[in-house]
């Protein structure tokens, strides 16, 4: 059985891994997670715009507030909506 981990040990796993951050709007933005603050603001590197599944744009860096949508890692076993943690 493994132990649970805190919202903090989680997200420190996930930096630098390749993720999709679905914002309410409807957009996708898909890069390697570079960093989060403490209100959940997300930095992307490599970053890729989606538009109803379609690349539109691709940006670099890339920063998302963090009231606007929800992560998910390409490991699906790491999905997280940001408002787990408000």
């Amino acid at each position: 059985m493994s132990r649970r981990q805190t919202p903090s040990e989680f997200l420190k796993q996930i930096i630098g891994r390749p993720v999709v951050v679905k914002l309410n709007s409807g957009l996708d933005y898909r890069g390697v997670l570079a960093c989060l603050d403490g209100y959940m603001n997300i930095a992307l590197e490599q970053t890729e715009e989606y538009v109803n599944g379609q690349l539109k744009n691709k940006y670099g860096d890339a920063f998302i507030r963090g009231n606007n949508g929800l992560i998910q890692t390409l490991d699906s076993r790491l999905d997280l909506s940001l408002r787990d943690f408000e």
